[in-house]
C-alpha cells in the first residue's frame, strides 16, 4: 500500500443503538472536528483514515471491525452475538 494515508485499511463500524455517532477529526497541528454521522441501530459504516483524518471518535453503543479484532464501544461491554 504504500506510505499514502489514503491507502490506509478500512474499517468497519456497526451501530447497536440508535443516534450512534461518528466524529472524524483532522490531521496536522491543531486537531478538529471536520465531518459527523448519526447512524441508527443496525446501520453499518466503512471507513478509512485519509490524508484529512487522523482519528475517529465514536458515541455510543457500537462494534468496531478492524484487521485488528472486534472492539465492542461505549459505556458497557455488550453481548456481541446478537
Amino acid at each position: 500500500m504504500g506510505d499514502s494515508p489514503v491507502l490506509g485499511d478500512y474499517f468497519v463500524i456497526k451501530a447497536l443503538e440508535h443516534g450512534v455517532q461518528v466524529i472524524g477529526l483532522t490531521r496536522g497541528t491543531e486537531t478538529k472536528f471536520h465531518h459527523a454521522e448519526k447512524l441508527d441501530k443496525g446501520e453499518a459504516m466503512v471507513a478509512q483514515f485519509t490524508e484529512h483524518t487522523s482519528a475517529m471518535k465514536i458515541r455510543g453503543h457500537a462494534i468496531l471491525y478492524t484487521k485488528f479484532g472486534t472492539i465492542p464501544v461505549g459505556d458497557e461491554i455488550r453481548d456481541l452475538t446478537k
